[in-house]
């Protein structure tokens, strides 16, 4: 049995004005063939699950090809085109008996407002009608019902912060080896009831979320349910299949696998003002932070949250924590032009360096600061323990670590880098630790490196293009009417 693996993840946030063209997806990942297998067998990613299902349930690997980069705007349909391409005829060339394919579930071009379908369209075309296809999808995957008339098997992850990449990659190999086998025939549907869920809200931790999870496995319990996930989907997309699914694969019977999704759509229906979590704006949660007993206080930053697609260089927090005249604190910020003047100054040296605003004033101001060199740094790191985004091997670009008045301090990178990872402060010298205070650019999926060092968690409603409510953003293109903008 032979199965082709690969994969084209993008999580595009449709309000970004950056590209995500060929460049960004070399400074993310993008291998062909071979290769593919030693950047991400040891991964907590399903790739890696791909990989290990070889050994466990007895195919041989054809590796094609797989891409992935930091979320933003919208990928080039040149790239987009050019890799697809590479997928579907890697596939077609394999002669393989089945294909396990990860993808994002809310990657956008400006052709393809549904570019995840658009992918799988493709392959099929190359493939035929009888060779399975079984993809993996993030839990913000903007999931539409074609996906499931294309695909035989359509696996999420259900933990947010993701750390159950490689299983759910497990179980979708699992499933696939049974289909090309003959010991099941997997069909899918997808119900979308009409809900826009707050980031908040979906954390797999918090009521509601953590009660509707424990109903969907549940429910795979079932005879002849297959799998059940439930997707949260991403908001930051305008598109017409932004908002919340429920996927369930079933033993040959849809009509079956349309009755359970439909059930636990309703529940999440029957919740939904529960998933809406409200937050202070940033002068009150700087303040919190500035009497906070449980230390290291951490200022989550909604409106820049690097891993939705924002640009990494959010001011809004940093300035109020100067005007509060905050003390012992570290913020990360994205700032190229910044860290080339830390190194021309040299360690030691004392930069007047001005950081934000490099992609207009919707993240905040330009706020210029002084302080003292510290450290500079390649920005490279590996992460052994399974975190958010399944990566091992990380880069934040060239990094210069600024020492400011009153024991604060200032990580600037020449990448965009989520903070999924302690290893982007420990890899520079900072135990995160000993900090008063930690702004993090993120919303939920920084908690699985953050919140055990972390002590009290404040999230704060702050302007952006990853903004916690919805109702910030003009949207032309959605499903109307859709809760709670309606």
């Amino acid at each position: 049995m032979r199965i082709a693996i690969g994969g084209f993840m993008h999580e595009s946030n449709t309000f970004a004005p950056l590209p995500t063209d060929l460049r960004r997806f070399r400074d993310g990942s993008l291998t062909y063939g071979d290769p593919t297998v030693p950047v991400w067998q040891d991964a907590h990613h399903e790739v890696g699950g791909f990989i290990e299902g070889a050994g466990k349930f007895g195919y041989d690997l054809a590796p094609v090809a797989m891409a992935w980069a930091t979320p933003a705007g919208p990928v080039t349909d040149e790239f987009f085109d050019h890799f697809t391409d590479a997928l579907a005829t890697g596939c077609k060339l394999a002669r393989a008996d089945g294909v396990l394919l990860a993808l994002h579930g809310a990657m956008v071009t400006p052709k393809h407002p549904d570019a995840d379908a658009e992918v799988l369209r493709r392959i099929r075309a190359a493939l035929g009608p009888n060779v399975p296809i079984a993809v993996t999808l993030d839990f913000h995957g903007n999931v539409s019902p074609q996906m499931a008339e294309t695909a035989n098997i359509l696996i999420g992850y259900q933990t947010y912060p993701h750390v159950d990449q490689r299983q759910r990659g497990l179980i979708a190999a699992q499933l696939l080896a049974r289909a090309v086998k003959g010991e099941v025939r997997p069909v899918c549907h997808v119900a979308k009831p009409p809900m826009l869920l707050n980031l908040l809200g979906q954390d797999t931790s918090r009521e509601p979320m953590a009660g509707l999870m424990r109903t969907a496995r549940e429910m795979e319990q079932q005879p002849g349910i297959l799998s059940v996930s439930l997707m949260a989907g991403f908001p930051y997309a305008d598109v017409p299949d932004m908002g919340a699914s429920v996927i369930v694969v079933a033993d040959g019977n849809r009509t079956h696998a349309k009755a359970a999704a439909d059930e636990l759509a309703n529940a999440m229906w029957s919740v939904r003002e529960q998933l809406n979590v409200p937050c202070p704006r940033p002068e009150a949660a700087v303040h919190m932070a500035l009497t906070s007993t449980k230390l290291p206080a951490l200022l989550v930053d909604l409106g820049d949250n690097i891993g939705g697609g924002s640009a990494g260089d959010g001011t809004v927090l940093l300035a109020e924590l100067l005007k509060q005249h905050a003390k012992g604190f570290v913020v990360v910020i994205h700032a190229p032009a910044a860290v080339e003047q830390a190194k021309s100054a040299g360690v030691g040296g004392t930069v007047d360096v001005t950081v934000g605003g490099s992609t207009g004033v919707l993240h905040g101001e330009p706020v210029r600061v002084r302080g003292m060199v510290r450290s500079l740094h390649e920005g490279k790191w590996t992460e052994v323990e399974p975190r958010h985004g399944g990566r091992r091997q990380n880069d934040q670009g060239h990094t210069a670590v600024i020492d400011l008045a009153d024991g604060n301090q200032l990580v600037l990178n020449s990448l965009r880098m989520p903070p999924f990872s302690l290893g982007q402060l420990t890899s520079i010298g900072i135990d995160p630790k000993q900090a008063r205070m930690i702004v993090v650019k993120a919303a939920v999926a920084y908690k699985a490196a953050y919140e055990p060092i972390g002590g009290e968690i404040i999230e704060v409603d702050t302007p952006g293009l990853t903004a916690i409510n919805a109702a910030r953003f003009e949207y032309k293109r959605i499903r109307r009417p859709m809760y709670p903008l309606d």
